[in-house]
This record gives C-alpha cells, structure tokens and sequence, in this order.
C-alpha cells in the first residue's frame, strides 16, 4: 500500500528534532516522535522504518543549511575555516544531533557535499594522499568535538573554576591554565583551536 503523502519527510525531522532539542538524543524513538505528531507509532512506521532513519532525517535537516561553496578570495586557511563555522554554525542551537553526525557522515548528502567541499580546498593548496585523508578526518574530529566540548564542559563551568582552586603545588600548569581559561570566549576558543590545527596542514 503506498505511503499517504500528507506528511513529508522534512516534518517529521522538525518532530523528531523537537523531541532531540527537548528531552536530548536518548529520547528519540518511534514512539516519541509520532507523539510529537500527533499520530500512533504504528502509522509513522508507514513513513519512515526506524529510530536510525530518524536520525538520518534530523542531520539532513540540520545541516541542509549549510552553504558549501568555499567565499572566493580567501587563502585557502581561510576557506577551511568558514566551512568548518559554517557547521558550528549550523548546529549551535541543536548539541545534541552532534554524534549523529558522525554515524550518519556516509549517508547525509549535505555532510558528504561538505567533506567534498574541503577536500577540493585541500587539494588546491597541495595536500594529497594519505595527509589529505587525515585532514578531513582531523577536521571533522575537530569540530564534532570542539561543540561538543563547548555545550558539555565549557571553559566557563564550574570544572574550570574548580582546576582553578588546585593546590598550586601539585599542579602549578593547570590552575594556571584553568585562570586564564576564564577570559576565554567559546567562539575565540573555537577559532584558535582551528587555526593550530590548520597551521599544522602547512607543515
């Protein structure tokens, strides 16, 4: 029996991301997101097969957004780092679909346009074979973590106020460090990390 085409695939991601944003990632089920409807779980099965292209659909909703054409006149650093914020970007307001976006990396056409994206940056300025792989990979470890850092364990929260107040006998270089943390926006820690990690391509 074919599928009635009263709800399309674009509103039950906004469900399923609803129930993500709310209640966070475990939450996300079958029978949360046809609550979120409005409907019974058995007649969202006639739309979608599982929890995992659940998933699926809220990455593809969240990440659509994200323009992958490098600004032209930018050295090619400077192109990375857009398209690595443009992601940040993308899913500030949703942490939590974070980790979905590396389970579901082969299958999201928008974070394979991405990684297609850097990949033609990177080899315009000359990194090739295994140095290129490794690049994608460490900038996709980068800002998957790097957010994820962010919303978790910020350098404003209370561990770093409590590194901070270490007996400075035994650990001199973390209350040092944990100080200066506190001056520390997310976004300069974001952009500065990116830029060690970029200037370790040149290398």
């Amino acid at each position: 029996m074919p599928r009635p085409r009263s709800l399309d695939p674009a509103r039950i991601a906004a469900a399923a991301l609803a129930v993500i944003d709310r209640a966070g990632l475990p939450a996300l089920s079958m029978h949360a997101v046809a609550k979120e409807l409005g409907m019974s779980t058995m007649a969202l099965y006639r739309y979608v097969d599982s929890r995992e292209e659940l998933e699926g659909l809220v990455v593809e909703l969240v990440l659509s957004t994200v323009e992958v054409e490098p600004p032209s006149g930018l050295p090619w650093r400077g192109q990375l780092t857009t398209l690595v914020e443009r992601v940040r970007d993308a899913v500030a307001a949703h942490p939590q679909v974070v980790p979905l976006t590396l389970t579901h990396r082969h299958r999201s056409p928008s974070v394979l346009r991405w990684s297609e994206a850097v990949l033609r940056v990177l080899t315009g300025a000359g990194v090739q074979g295994v140095d290129r792989v490794v690049a994608l990979r460490g900038l996709l470890a980068y800002v998957i973590g790097a957010i994820q850092l962010e919303h978790l364990g910020p350098l404003s929260g209370p561990g770093t106020v409590a590194i901070a107040g270490l007996p400075r006998a035994e650990f001199p270089h973390m209350a040092e460090t944990a100080r200066l943390a506190g001056s520390v926006s997310p976004g300069e820690e974001f952009r500065r990390g990116l830029d060690l990690l970029l200037r370790g391509l040149d290398g």
